[in-house]
């Protein structure tokens, strides 16, 4: 068994005496571990980072609020990711030296980071939604904001500012362009922020983190089985969450594509997984229907000012492969975002069909 580990397991309620431990998956963050049982049940253990997560508890007593309402509200308990309580009672073991500890079943089947068909897309949104529609009346104001103003766009705006101000890195006189085009984007970007404030969007448990990679499909038949990752599981909007899933997966290019000209959204995708969002998540606002592109819109507004106040900064965040990289990264969103608004139009009226069927 994987040294760390072996004392760490023996604190969880599992069945059976564990047989074998050893490193699981492609995970950059977390120390992930798949250990074997003589019941012949398996189990993932985890190390939790306390550097990306500085308050593992918290963090740890969302997942487990989240998860035990689920469980009340699925018919398949393979829906949800089953936590097992540790012997003190709760979702987490700390060790001797601090570090924090969790333990859930392992559930069998693949996690893809790209889709090798448009249904995979699809069945990804199914499973977002899903997430999103069952968690519908949870109460999300008790969760823990366990990375503070994560998605507030207004605040990643004036952080932005900031950068452009203090110009540390002595690189703003050669992307005023850049930053005009942003800048001129800042009041439409605080639209979500302002309609949570305001009532008018209600607040909802958001993933925020919708990738593909995070829902685990079926072997065979490639259906989406649950969703995973739920360690930045906050309170938030349904659009943070559907705007993310299109600007990773509906863009034409990676998101640090030199040639610009590579860049745009793929509208047929756009319409596969607004089809499959709205199919699993009928409970979505007419509100939050409308608004479905701004949030797209508005989440890759958002990561632009990231990677551009980063790149001002002197690339402090962000690893980078080379000097320009973060100005490649925030040009890239934001040809993304210049090409969301040509087709405006168009993603409206997806929506609108999408919605009426």
């Amino acid at each position: 068994m994987t040294n760390c580990a072996e004392p760490a397991i023996r604190h969880f309620q599992i069945e059976g005496t564990p047989v074998s431990c050893s490193e699981f998956g492609g995970g950059h963050i977390n120390l992930t571990c798949k250990v074997k049982t003589d019941s012949g049940k398996s189990y993932i253990l985890q190390r939790i980072n306390q550097y990306v997560f500085t308050d593992p508890k918290a963090v740890m007593e969302n997942v487990g609020a989240v998860t035990e309402y689920l469980r009340t509200r699925v018919s398949n308990p393979s829906e949800i990711l089953h936590f097992i309580l540790s012997d003190s009672g709760t979702y987490y073991y700390v060790d001797e030296t601090g570090e924090y500890w969790r333990c859930y079943e392992f559930a069998d089947g693949i996690c893809l980071d790209l889709p090798e068909s448009d249904k995979d897309f699809y069945e990804s949104a199914i499973a977002f939604g899903r997430f999103q529609e069952l968690l519908r009346d949870f109460p999300a104001e008790t969760l823990h904001e366990t990375i503070p103003l994560f998605h507030n766009t207004i605040n990643r705006y004036r952080l932005f500012r900031e950068a452009v101000q203090a110009d540390r890195a002595g690189r703003a006189a050669g992307v005023q362009e850049d930053i005009a085009f942003l800048l001129a984007r800042e009041d439409e970007g605080g639209t979500i922020c302002r309609l949570l404030d305001s009532g008018e969007l209600p607040l909802r448990v958001t993933h925020n983190d919708t990738k593909l990679n995070n829902v685990l499909l079926d072997c065979k038949t490639r259906k989406a089985l649950c969703v995973l990752d739920l360690d930045t599981v906050m309170p938030g909007s349904s659009l943070y969450d559907y705007g993310d899933s299109i600007r990773f997966g509906a863009a034409t290019a990676p998101e640090d594509e030199k040639d610009l000209s590579k860049m745009g959204v793929n509208l047929h995708l756009f319409r596969v997984y607004t089809s499959g969002y709205l199919a699993a998540c009928p409970s979505l606002t007419a509100k939050e229907r409308e608004l479905l592109p701004l949030g797209a819109k508005i989440m890759t507004l958002e990561l632009a000012t990231r990677f551009l106040a980063d790149y001002l900064d002197g690339d402090r965040y962000f690893k980078v492969a080379y000097p320009e990289h973060n100005l490649v990264r925030a040009r890239a969103q934001m040809k993304l975002v210049a090409d969301m608004e040509k087709k405006w139009d168009e993603m409206q009226k997806i929506v609108a069909e999408e919605t009426a069927r």
